[in-house]
């Protein structure tokens, strides 16, 4: 039987504080925004389009990695060239037929792609990324009862030492940026007795320390029983079609209804973000990454993830499986899955894993992560004071998805913007 702590003496908020939130989006950002509003004593609805974990927060890697959760605009990415990432095998994909919108957000994202701005956004997301671990301790504590795994080994393996040498690099600048990550320096051999499931192939390594991983999907449900168990309630296959600020409260119109009044209201909607956040002055554009990923059995499951940082394979061990995920694809959220992208994340780790049975997939999954041109996500108060943002974290969604619930609630609570969210201002 399932146990939960309720919050039996909450914080008393401050006199204008919301006593009654919306929240749009059952993922990792929004249940963690609604969680700890209860915590401070507010009463939660969610709303979500399809249902919990339904977006991005299922199919992911499931990586708890503050220490790698770095801005995703990068000088490497202009390495790429228009040739490669107009190919379907490509790790980064673009479709020949880019509408505007698209065009213009890669505009923006090249720009950004820049050594010196990699390293202000490094800088910006340095005092988020330390909550991280500590976050998910507090939902743990607070009865949220799915595990966070330790990850024994986390290894990010590459056929030379010659390729390793951009994730040494890039670890010297987090480091530089005022982050810490221990790590060791592997050659193959020594990967390999840690990690009997990579390949011949690899001839050297970074072993890294004090990370963690979930099965995401099992996680976010968990956190969507926690909420419900303390009086929250979502709302599944309910599309929030219009948020309108009027004088009495926010009203949230969704589901064919008339809508139903809060005092404020939070926009999780990831790369829908900018459907409701557009009118309350929210000008960013946020572009679906969309990231690909299957399972596959595998004689020897791995004791913690194993990356291919040169092919931008992710591998988590799931079980008695390995979920293998990849690519970027920047297309529209709603375009289905593309059985070439699948091929190809599943050519590109054939030569690297030993064991692993990657013709016999199952789980075969698309999602959108909500990525901005300058990789940081878009956390705070809209044009509208009681209308929030919580979004655009890239491929560090689950990773900071609580963190970002924590302090955005307090935001909301207090009327006060903790220092951790001042880079991330929406309205920027």
């Amino acid at each position: 039987m399932k146990r939960f702590r309720m919050a039996a003496r909450p914080p008393s908020p401050a006199p204008s504080a919301p006593s009654r939130v919306a929240v749009v989006g059952a993922g990792m950002v929004g249940l963690s925004t609604a969680w700890f509003l209860q915590e401070r004593g507010v009463g939660v609805t969610v709303y979500d389009r399809e249902g919990v974990a339904a977006g991005s927060s299922w199919g992911n890697a499931g990586w708890l990695t503050p220490g790698l959760a770095t801005p995703l605009p990068e000088p490497a990415v202009l390495t790429y060239g228009v040739r490669a990432v107009l190919s379907p095998s490509s790790p980064v994909y673009v479709p020949p037929s880019a509408d505007p919108k698209l065009l213009r957000f890669l505009a923006g994202f090249a720009r950004n792609s820049t050594a010196s701005q990699w390293l202000r956004s490094m800088c910006a997301l340095v005092p988020i990324n330390s909550l991280a671990l500590p976050t998910f301790d507090m939902l743990a504590e607070g009865g949220v009862e799915a595990r966070t795994l330790d990850a024994k080994s986390f290894i990010a393996a590459y056929r030379t030492a010659a390729e390793r040498k951009v994730l040494l690099e890039e670890l010297e600048q987090i480091h530089s940026a005022g982050q810490t990550m221990e790590f060791d320096v592997l050659d193959g051999n020594e990967a390999r007795g840690v990690e009997p499931s990579l390949s011949d192939e690899i001839g050297a390594a970074i072993r890294l320390h004090g990370q963690r991983y979930i099965d995401p999907g099992h996680y976010v449900h968990a956190l969507a029983d926690a909420v419900r168990a303390r009086g929250g309630v979502i709302h599944e296959g309910t599309e929030v079609t219009e948020v309108r600020d009027e004088a009495a409260g926010v009203t949230v119109v969704g589901g064919g209804g008339d809508g139903e009044r809060f005092d404020a209201v939070v926009l999780g909607t990831g790369a829908w973000l900018g459907r409701l956040a557009r009118k309350f002055g929210v000008r960013s554009l946020v572009q679906a990454g969309r990231g690909y990923s299957f399972s596959v059995p595998v004689e020897h499951v791995p004791s913690g993830p194993v990356y291919f940082p040169a092919q931008r394979v992710a591998c988590t061990p799931l079980g008695d499986r390995l979920r293998v995920a990849g690519m970027m694809e920047f297309r529209k959220p709603e375009a289905p899955l593309d059985a070439r992208r699948v091929h190809a994340i599943a050519e590109a780790a054939r030569p690297l894993l030993r064991g692993a049975d990657l013709d016999a997939r199952q789980d075969e999954w698309v999602g959108s992560r909500p990525c901005t041109t300058d990789g940081l996500p878009l956390i705070g108060a809209t044009r509208s004071p009681r209308v929030f943002a919580a979004g655009g974290h890239g491929m560090w969604g689950i990773t900071l998805g609580p963190a970002t619930g924590r302090l955005l609630a307090e935001t909301i609570v207090t009327g006060e913007r903790p220092a951790q969210l001042a880079p991330f201002d929406p309205l920027r």
